[in-house]
């Protein structure tokens, strides 16, 4: 099993490292956060004492940590098809006018779709830097440098969310559109500052 478990991430490796354009950080950004997630569950089942209101709560961030790794496993391979077809629409012909203000269209939608899993990246990675918080407040305190490492990999998710989304609105000319997405960017940036803030002055308390 362990040797099948590698195998299937030296084929991902291997994948994304291949002169090819997917998958790449989009879909590195969400497996940064299913580890994540993965060290989340963990920490909180090394958390669950006696008292049975710190069972309630460990049980389910454990839970709900689950549930977001099971969602950013499959938005590797989402994020990495939604990139497929933004290549696909560039391939669209352009002999004609009406051929060239289709294929603008479809680029443009197939940028706008590509913002898709970056959202759903970022989102998820703002729940799990929370997790990681209340953790490292709370936890298992011979798991925290786990915590920790649980936090940075939720902090690099969330970082390559905002700069996936960041670099697919760049063709984008629905103004509408720009404006809704840099107004959720800036919401989730300043949330990860906040909380990246009290974590990592947990942290330094470590030890």
């Amino acid at each position: 099993m362990i040797t099948g478990g590698t195998m299937e991430i030296k084929r991902f490796l291997d994948k994304v490292a291949s002169n090819t354009p997917t998958p790449g950080g989009g879909s590195v950004s969400a497996l940064s956060g299913a580890l994540s997630a993965s060290l989340i569950a963990m920490v909180a089942g090394l958390s669950s004492k006696k008292d049975q209101e710190m069972r309630k709560e460990m049980g389910a961030i454990k839970r709900k940590a689950l549930a977001i790794q099971r969602r950013l496993l499959r938005a590797i391979d989402e994020d990495a098809r939604s990139f497929d077809q933004v290549i696909k629409a560039y391939r669209l012909p352009r002999t004609t006018e009406k051929e060239q203000l289709r294929r603008s269209k479809v680029i443009e939608q197939a940028y706008k779709n590509a913002t898709i899993i970056p959202q759903l990246v970022c989102r998820q990675s703002i729940s799990l830097l929370e997790h990681a918080r209340v953790l490292i407040l709370k936890g298992n305190p011979n798991a925290v440098s786990d915590t920790g490492v649980a936090a940075f990999l939720a902090d690099a998710s969330l970082a390559g969310g905002l700069l996936n989304i960041g670099i697919n609105l760049v063709p984008v000319k629905d103004q509408d559109f720009l404006k809704r997405m840099r107004s959720s960017m800036f919401a989730w940036a300043k949330e990860r500052n906040r909380i990246m803030a009290e974590i990592l002055k947990a942290l330094t308390k470590v030890g």
